[in-house]
This record gives structure tokens, C-alpha cells and sequence, in this order.
């Protein structure tokens, strides 16, 4: 393969070097942040052989090359433009100009919670060894793992100190890279969520049960002012509002500080007004904010069911292709962080039907495909590739390029999804949304057993519907 060639190729279908704002790519994809996507042609770009599909997201233009040629066709854009390349984040960060002020806040919230991912994936999955252990009629009849072989039960107890860390002190998690975000210093913002779930306070897990209880709530007098000495383990949204205060104090002072008291001043302040503000006010009104929508989501869960589960399970990749899905992230890390009440997370079960349904529906496409060979070999490996949770190539590269295969994988997303509504299936931690993903899932319950028959629902339904819609007349030339 000609790699300058297809690079030149690439250069001109986006409309020149002028129109090139900045570039950078990841495991398969270019990621171009162009200055008008108006001037790109799309057709000559689905001719080239070296590219898979393209899709435009977040403000970003985003070509599918694939695994050990993406870096090839990048290093002759380097070559041929003169341009250096980008990190990923400051594609992220200049593609931000291009989005709406929905879209920017929800890029902040990816922003903030993904590099906090693997801490909750890590104690989710603890956790989810921990329920193996301690739930009963998984393994015996009325009883558990460890009722039957009691040598395990110091190793459970351990477990479950490892897995519930992370929830448990999720503030200082959410505090570093949310100051980071916003602009302030990521250290001051951990302390801040070290304030927050300070073992002297009430723990948050307690003080619900305490007000239901009519129990007396510790608190401080000061100035004439009762402030409640409750912490706020395990809790997302009082965190990322005092983040963001704190930041944007620390900044200020910054500014009116004289550099000699700089280093001394601005941190003491920033932490004692941020802290004092949010246990007085923020704090209360942000964590009364965080029950209602966590209670809110899990009542539309359980009163929904299997018609709540179906629109959503319809609609979820079509919310991908507009990029709002980053949004439930953080929606995800407080069910899931207060799984205790909720469960887990909904979510994430539905994300998987509609992977693996897309992944269904791109397999169905490559057998309906006749002549176009190159089609035809990303259908297969796009395919498979959704099944483990890889979802951009199918959509993209196939599904929505057909448009009868993307009709097939939403009904089939839609019908898995209200399967393993109706069975209640939930998440316990973050993870690869695919075939992968049932460590991540509650096994109580039988809910492995229903996630792996919802996957199966939604692949069956997927590929049925896309070889049915092939057939008519409507979309049978794009099948040839």
C-alpha cells in the first residue's frame, strides 16, 4: 500500500491543508479537528480502500483506517503538512470551538470522569467477587460460598474492603480531576474531598437511615448557624460543584494575592471558604439534588421495566452518534456508588445490547454483501469488533452507511434491552460494554444468566431484522 499516496488522497477529500485545523489519531482512527466540515467529500473518502468509514462526533472529523495503518497514513500527513501532531486532548480541546454549550458540558463531564474509570472499574469488579463469595443460591441451595466453606470468609471480608475504597472515598477521586478540569490545582481539590469524607463526620450511608430513625444529626453551632457534621462518601454531584467553586476561588486569589504570600494565602483560603461553603449550603442542596436523581432513574427502571428498557435500548445508539452518551458516565458512577439503594446501574446492560446488536447486524451485512469486497471485509471484522464493545466501525463504517443493518440493530437493541429490564439485570462496576462485560454485571439473581440471554436476543433479533430488510427492493442495491 501506497501510504503517501493515501495520506495526499485523504488531504485533498477534507478539503486541503488549509481547512486541516489540528490532527491526531488513536488505535484505528484519524481524529482531524477541521476548520469547515462542509468542504469534506464524502464520497471520494468512501472510495479510498485504506479507509473503513468516517463519522463526524464532538466537534471532531474522524476517518477508520484501522490497527498498524492509521500510524503509517498519519506519519505522511505529518510529512506532507508540516503540522506536528497533536495529543489527543488538544484535539479534544480545539474541537471544543466546534460544539454547543450541551455538548462542551458534556465533554467536561467525559473529561472528569474518565481518567477516574479504572479505580471504579477495578472496585466494581472487587465487588463483584465479593457477591460470588457472599451471595446465596448462586453455588448452594440458601446459602453461600463462604456459609459452606468458611475458610474463604477472611478472604470476602478483605475483598470487600478493596472493592468498597473507591466508593467509599470517591470524593478524592472526583476531587483531583475535577479541580484539574476546571482549571485549579488537583491536589487541593483531593484534599477538599478528604474534607468531605473525613471519618469524624457521619458517614453519608448513615444519615439517611438516622433521619428516617428521627435520630439527632451531630452539627456545629457557629455564628449563629447549625451545620451538619455528615460526610458525603460515595457521593458525585457535592463533589463536582465544590470542585468547580474551588477553582474558581484558587484562580481569583491567584490573581489579587501578592507573589510573595501566593504559595501561603491562596491555598489556605481556597480550601477553608470552599469547605465552609459547602457544608453549610452546597453540600446539603447537591446531595438532596444526587438522591433525587438517583431514586428518580431507579424508579423509572423498576416502574418502566421492559417498556422503559425497550425505548431506551431503541434509542441508546442514536444518542451515540450525537456523543450525549459520555453524559452517563457520571449518571453511572453515582448508581453505582450507591448501589446499596439502587442496585447498580441500568445502563451499562443496555449499552451492551446495543453494542452487541450492532455487532449482530454489521455480521448480518457481511453476508448480505455480494461485490463490494471491501465493504464486505469491515462488515466482518467491524462485527466482531462490536461484540467485545468496539462499536464506531460497525455503526459508522456499515450499519449507518446501509442504513437497513442500523434499522435491524436498534430493534434488536430494543427487544434485548427490555429482556433483561424485565429481569431487573444491573452493573456493579464500569467495564467493557461486549461479550466481556458480564464480570461487571450483579450475578445475583441469575443475572449473568439473563445478561448472556439478552445478548443472544439481541444479536438473533438484530441479524433477522437486517437480513428481512435487505430483501426489499428499497435497499437491495446497497447489498450488491
Amino acid at each position: 500500500m501506497n501510504y503517501k499516496k493515501s495520506a495526499e488522497e485523504i488531504l485533498e477529500a477534507i478539503g486541503g491543508e488549509d481547512n486541516l485545523d489540528a490532527m491526531a489519531h488513536c488505535a484505528t482512527r484519524l481524529r482531524l479537528v477541521l476548520n469547515d466540515e462542509s468542504k469534506v467529500d464524502e464520497e471520494t473518502l468512501s472510495k479510498m480502500d485504506v479507509v473503513k468509514g468516517t463519522f463526524s462526533t464532538g466537534g471532531q472529523y474522524q476517518i477508520i483506517i484501522g490497527s498498524g495503518t492509521v500510524n503509517k497514513v498519519f506519519n505522511e500527513l505529518e510529512k506532507i503538512t508540516g503540522k506536528e501532531a497533536s495529543t489527543t486532548a488538544d484535539v479534544k480541546d480545539k474541537s471544543a470551538r466546534n460544539m454547543n454549550p450541551l455538548q462542551r458540558f458534556v465533554k467536561m463531564l467525559s473529561d472528569i470522569f474518565v481518567p477516574i474509570i479504572p479505580a471504579i472499574v477495578a472496585g466494581g469488579l472487587l465487588m463483584g467477587i465479593n457477591n460470588i463469595l457472599t451471595a446465596p443460591d448462586l453455588f448452594y441451595d440458601n446459602k453461600s460460598l463462604i456459609d459452606v466453606h468458611s475458610q474463604f470468609a477472611g478472604l470476602a471480608d478483605m475483598i470487600n474492603i478493596f472493592a468498597n475504597a473507591p466508593f467509599t472515598l470517591l470524593p478524592i477521586l472526583i476531587g483531583f480531576s475535577a479541580a484539574k478540569r476546571f482549571g485549579g490545582n488537583p491536589f487541593l481539590g483531593a484534599a477538599l474531598g478528604m474534607i468531605l469524607v473525613h471519618p469524624s463526620l457521619m458517614s453519608a450511608y448513615d444519615f439517611p437511615k438516622a433521619v428516617e430513625a428521627g435520630k439527632a444529626i451531630p452539627h456545629w453551632d457557629l455564628f449563629g448557624l447549625h451545620i451538619n457534621q455528615v460526610g458525603y462518601q460515595g457521593q458525585v454531584l457535592p463533589m463536582l460543584v465544590a470542585a468547580y467553586i474551588l477553582a474558581t476561588i484558587e484562580k481569583w486569589l491567584r490573581k489579587v494575592i501578592p507573589t510573595v504570600l501566593d504559595n501561603l494565602l491562596t491555598p489556605l483560603l481556597s480550601i477553608l471558604v470552599t469547605a465552609f461553603l459547602t457544608f453549610l449550603f452546597v453540600g446539603p442542596l447537591t446531595r438532596q439534588l444526587g438522591y433525587w436523581l438517583s431514586d428518580g432513574l431507579t424508579w423509572l427502571y423498576e416502574f418502566g421495566g421492559a417498556i422503559g428498557g425497550f425505548i431506551f435500548g431503541l434509542f441508546y445508539a442514536p444518542i451515540v452518534i450525537t456523543g450525549m452518551h459520555h453524559s452517563f458516565i457520571a449518571v453511572e458512577t453515582t448508581l453505582i456508588a450507591d448501589q446499596a439503594k439502587t442496585g447498580g446501574s441500568f445502563i451499562f446492560p443496555i449499552a451492551t445490547m446495543s453494542n452487541v446488536a450492532q455487532g449482530g447486524a454489521a455480521l448480518a451485512a457481511f453476508i448480505i454483501i455480494k461485490n463490494n469486497k471491501k465493504l464486505k471485509g469491515v462488515a466482518s471484522a467491524a462485527g466482531v469488533s462490536a461484540l467485545l464493545g468496539i462499536t464506531e466501525p460497525a455503526m459508522f463504517g456499515v450499519n449507518l452507511k446501509l442504513r437497513y443493518p442500523f434499522i435491524g440493530a436498534i430493534i434488536g437493541s430494543a427487544i434485548g434491552s427490555a429482556y433483561i429490564s424485565f429481569f431487573k439485570v444491573k452493573a456493579i462496576a464500569l467495564g467493557t460494554a461486549g461479550l466481556p462485560g458480564f464480570i461487571s454485571i450483579n450475578p445475583a439473581h441469575a443475572g449473568w444468566l439473563h445478561y448472556f440471554i439478552g445478548m443472544l436476543v439481541a444479536f438473533i433479533v438484530s441479524v433477522a431484522i437486517t437480513l428481512i430488510l435487505s430483501r426489499r427492493k428499497a435497499y437491495q442495491a446497497s447489498a450488491e
